[in-house]
């Protein structure tokens, strides 16, 4: 997680110096910063248009350059960066889509379930045609789309029923907004009664009805008791400016901003004393100050800061976030730095998207769980305090230089999500090649075959979904799954399962493993310097004596398989273990003799060679044979001890459980304890 976190931060700053560096080109090649001011008497008159558009200033009646051009001084200083992208706003030629309702519930739950939007909807009347024609009505949705107005058209033919509780008989256009300053409050509908139909008249209706909800300030007396009264809202922002009315993208975000952010309007345009606007720090209009309990910010004076419904909107949602702003913001980080696992994985292309998912799918959940005790915690009132502590902080830090230029960078990549998404993709490149290069200097295997992936990912699947872990080092000793019901019924849902268990055998490894000695008896190395010495012997000798062991081997061989009266209840038994606690009781078991090997005491096996929780035993139950000096042994978890070869050729097989008791052999057990033997435990 930590790794895929540096690896977004690493990414955010190429695209902070990635935005610097293109500043830079276009200072290059045209001289100009984005934030430098543009003298609107430079401009052409068609450009002067768009500005005002863009800003929602109706220039209707006004036929000469020098008004429009006075109109665009009066509602604020032009940046070139916001002419940009007003001039790329109007190349555009992207259709804005409509919505269409199908009836009353629809409309309810898009319109008048809004409590944060403006609505414009065309009702068509039953056997009536649409108030605006398809081409007036598409060029009416365009104009009103850059200011977030919705719009829709509601066909009576649908749902008449409706429309005649409504008193729609005839074809009109509805318009909604909130009609309380509270949030999430109630919304009123607003019928056009006005005889023009054209674009420009019915965009003025609907600015002055939005602007109708803005608080309007129109002498110096009503400013000074407005600018000292504490209220509610702890964020207010005012617009000096001499205009009739406020700019529409300044009416559509305080109808956005219900409830958060009051929005004030001061016409300035007859006021003969301005001296309360110099005692509290406006010398110039227009102007839009912020002010906060913390003191006054005037907007415009940084990066990214024009006189914009966006650039505005992203100001004031980092100066007053609401719980929603924050949760997309998590929402956005959280997933950019899942699909970082995309290239940080190493292997097949499949084993990469299988990783992505199963990342998008954690973090996310983890994001929801960790967000649900927040809105909790939030609703407590004692936290206000903490809430209002944080809420400074946040205009703090976002009213300096720095968190302008991340505004900036913000809403120039949200415009161009091609470039954002080829950045990000070559970041992506970039993180795998140097990951897959630190692997391979690490000598990692990294597994590039999608087949070869699959397959394995289904042996895991099979082996550790299905059945328990089968995991002999790492396996707890208080924990048994045949005793779990969950596991127990798991098993029992798939009986060929059940009967055919899939378990690895890498635990084979990690069995004990031994050789088996005799006390008395010459180890290999005795044998063969004794050897050595006779060499200088006859060969009759040597034949001698080979014949000579030959003959007391055969006798010691006939002595094992004709055992005495008192014997026979020993050798009867499989295995012959010594007694887990040590006690001396009538049904101990005795500990038989070996092969061929005499059952005296100097012919005792070498119990100290034996792990500590081994059964004393000297026959394998698997080929029914002694065991010999000097052979392999090989121990289960249950303490029972078998021929190596023997076990695994039975564990091999399939049946992962001991011979003698059946316990699992990839489980662990308590180990056993095992007492100095007794006088009567030796054999006899």
């Amino acid at each position: 997680m930590w790794l895929k976190l540096f690896f977004l931060l690493l990414y955010f700053l190429v695209l902070f110096v990635l935005a610097r560096f293109f500043e830079a080109i276009v200072w290059y090649e045209t001289g100009f910063f984005a934030t430098q001011l543009v003298d609107p008497v430079a401009l052409s008159f068609k450009k002067l248009k768009t500005i005002l558009e863009c800003r929602g200033l109706g220039y209707s009646g006004l036929l000469e350059k020098k008004d429009v051009r006075e109109l665009v001084e009066k509602s604020g200083d032009l940046m070139e960066g916001e002419l940009y992208s007003a001039l790329k706003e109007e190349e555009a030629s992207e259709s804005v889509s409509s919505t269409n309702f199908s009836g009353e519930m629809h409309f309810y739950e898009l319109v008048e379930d809004t409590k944060d939007g403006i609505w414009l909807v065309q009702v068509i009347a039953n056997d009536r045609s649409p108030l605006m024609g398809k081409v007036h009505w598409e060029k009416m949705v365009k104009k009103v789309s850059r200011f977030g107005i919705r719009t829709g058209t509601f066909n009576c033919s649908s749902d008449p029923r409706y429309c005649r509780r409504r008193g729609w008989v005839r074809s009109t256009l509805i318009m909604s907004v909130p009609q309380t300053s509270t949030s999430k409050g109630k919304v009123m509908l607003k019928e056009y009664s006005g005889r023009k139909i054209e674009a420009e008249h019915i965009f003025k209706w609907i600015t002055a009805h939005a602007a109708s909800r803005i608080k309007t300030v129109y002498n110096s007396e009503h400013l000074k008791e407005e600018w000292n009264k504490s209220d509610q809202y702890r964020v207010k922002i005012y617009l000096f400016a001499n205009l009739d009315q406020p700019p529409a993208f300044f009416s559509a975000l305080s109808v956005k901003f219900t409830g958060r952010v009051e929005f004030i309007f001061v016409n300035v345009e007859n006021w003969d004393n301005k001296s309360h606007m110099a005692e509290i720090g406006i010398y110039k209009t227009p102007s839009y100050i912020l002010r906060t309990p913390e003191g006054i910010y005037r907007y415009g004076n940084n990066t990214g800061e024009f006189i914009s419904l966006r650039a505005m909107d992203s100001f004031l949602r980092s100066i007053q976030p609401e719980v929603n702003d924050l949760f997309v913001l998590s929402l956005v980080l959280v997933n950019l730095m899942a699909w970082m696992d995309l290239f940080i994985t190493q292997g097949a292309t499949i084993k990469r998207f299988v990783v992505l998912i199963s990342t998008l799918g954690t973090y996310n959940s983890l994001l929801i769980i960790s967000w649900l005790p927040v809105l909790g915690f939030l609703q407590l009132p004692y936290l206000d305090s903490f809430y209002e502590y944080s809420l400074k902080l946040f205009r703090y830090s976002n009213t300096t230089t720095l968190a302008s230029w991340v505004r900036a960078d913000w809403m120039f990549y949200s415009s161009h999500p091609a470039l954002f998404l080829s950045t990000y993709l070559g970041h992506g490149l970039l993180v795998d090649y140097f990951e897959k290069k630190r692997r391979r200097n690490n000598n990692d295997e990294i597994n590039a075959n999608n087949l070869e992936w699959l397959s394995s990912l289904w042996d895991w699947y099979t082996s550790y979904l299905f059945h328990p872990i089968a995991s002999f080092q790492h396996f707890p000793y208080e924990s048994d799954w045949d005793d779990e019901p969950d596991l127990f019924l798991e098993r029992l849902a798939f009986p060929d399962l059940w009967l055919h268990p899939l378990i690895p055998t890498d635990y084979i490894k990690s069995l004990p493993m031994w050789r088996f000695k005799c006390l008395g008896i010459r180890s290999e190395e005795e044998m063969l310097e004794a050897s050595q010495e006779s060499e200088s012997d006859s060969d009759s000798e040597s034949k001698d004596v080979l014949s000579g062991e030959k003959e007391v081997s055969e006798e010691e061989l006939s002595t094992v398989h004709s055992p005495s009266e008192g014997e026979s209840q020993c050798n009867a038994e499989t295995c012959s273990c010594a007694n887990k606690n040590g006690h001396n009781e009538p049904s101990e078991r005795k500990v038989r003799s070996y092969g061929s090997y005499s059952a005296t005491e100097d012919m005792e096996p070498d119990w100290s060679a034996w792990p500590s929780n081994m059964l004393h035993c000297t026959e394998c139950v698997v080929c029914l044979e002694n065991f010999e000096n000097g052979c392999l042994l090989m121990g289960l978890p249950c303490g029972h001890v078998f021929h190596q070869n023997c076990i695994v050729m039975w564990l091999a097989g399939g049946r992962h459980c001991c011979p003698v008791c059946r316990w699992a052999s990839y489980k662990k057990k308590q180990p056993y304890t095992h007492h100095q033997p007794l006088s009567n435990d030796t054999p006899s």
